[in-house]
């Protein structure tokens, strides 16, 4: 056990060391300016507490994701525009795509692909760390900022956040423990997604979200991230007070994975 402790300890750094110097190379290679010319730049954003909480959606936020560290290949045959219009027609209420290349097989195009295709809120699903990767999201025609506890301090949240709901996107704080959760609230947030992945041991547990949910302020919406595969769970977490459900692995692993999320909701 100690040993994948230190194998996600170090997953983590190594991922935050590599953006940094992803950024850097992305600053040289790209103007702000060039940036803010976009298509997508002025585009008005979909707004993720309309759609988390419109009742003829499900609730999902089905992600794109065709690797992680500890999986390796999830699914490297199916394209972003058939995975996300699939999830779309399932009663998705917003797409995640994974923008991160070296360590998940992601792309900024993968996000341009999904959002010329789809009509409900993005995630871009990244290790935000800087300004930059911000202006870059939207530019990219993202709705939705992911803001990781862990990886960010608390001024470095107020201030990303700041920036993001600046620019009409919504902001989704990302935590693991009720310290990473009161160290990071701030008012610039829109919802908080209670990550059940132990960074520590991989092991992923429904549990955590029970814990840390009383603890989220109700002007924030609160959503449920990893190792939901039964249906069943889906009004537990409900009832305990969750507007919305992250989900990527459980339907990106089968061969069509809209078809497995209409299945799944189908069951919900």
């Amino acid at each position: 056990m100690k040993s994948s402790m230190g194998a996600q300890g170090n997953i983590l750094d190594k991922i935050v060391i590599k953006k940094r110097e992803e950024i850097a190379i992305a600053k040289l290679k790209t103007s702000i300016s060039e940036l803010e010319q976009s298509a997508f730049f002025s585009r008005p954003c979909f707004s993720l507490s309309d759609s988390l909480l419109n009742p003829s959606l499900s609730g999902i936020i089905a992600e794109f994701k065709r690797q992680s560290p500890s999986k390796g290949i999830i699914n490297d045959r199916s394209t972003v525009e058939e995975v996300t219009q699939g999830y779309a027609s399932a009663g998705a209420s917003a797409l995640s795509v994974l923008t991160d290349e070296h360590f998940f097989g992601g792309h900024n195009r993968d996000l341009i692909a999904a959002r010329n295709v789809n009509q409900i809120p993005i995630l871009r699903k990244d290790f935000m760390l800087d300004e930059f990767q911000i202006l870059e999201a939207k530019s990219l025609g993202a709705d939705i900022i992911l803001l990781i506890a862990s990886i960010l301090s608390p001024e470095e949240i107020k201030n990303l956040a700041k920036l993001s709901k600046s620019l009409g996107m919504s902001v989704l704080l990302e935590v693991h423990n009720l310290d990473e959760l009161k160290r990071s609230l701030c008012d610039e947030l829109d919802a908080v997604g209670v990550n059940n992945r132990n960074l520590g041991t991989f092991t992923v547990s429904i549990q955590h979200s029970y814990d840390l949910v009383e603890h989220i302020p109700s002007n924030f919406l609160k959503i449920s991230e990893s190792g939901i595969s039964d249906p069943q769970k889906i009004a537990g977490l409900k009832s305990a007070g969750f507007n919305g459900f992250l989900i990527g692995e459980n339907f990106m692993k089968e061969l069509n994975p809209g078809k497995a999320m209409q299945d799944f909701v189908s069951q919900i």
